[in-house]
């Protein structure tokens, strides 16, 4: 992931400087769409695995959050 970044961060420098060829817009657009994807996925990883405790500690997680833990752990893992 820090490949992709550090390609990104590039081709960023280069377009604000000299600008980018047509196969350099596609490759920093494609790149951006996988860095985002892999961002999202660990996002939502994190909050499947996320617990929200109040001060007394009692367990607040939302209704909504708890319904997608369940749901997902239904799934097996090889799917």
């Amino acid at each position: 992931m820090l490949d992709i970044l550090k390609r990104i961060n590039e081709l960023s420098y280069k377009r604000k400087n000299a600008g980018l060829t047509e196969i350099e817009v596609g490759e920093m657009n494609r790149l951006r769409n996988t860095y985002l994807q892999i961002f999202r996925g660990s996002m939502e990883e994190l909050l499947l695995n996320t617990t929200v405790v109040d001060p007394k500690g009692a367990d607040v997680t939302p209704k909504k959050l708890r319904k997608e833990q369940a749901r997902n752990r239904k799934k097996a893992i090889w799917s």
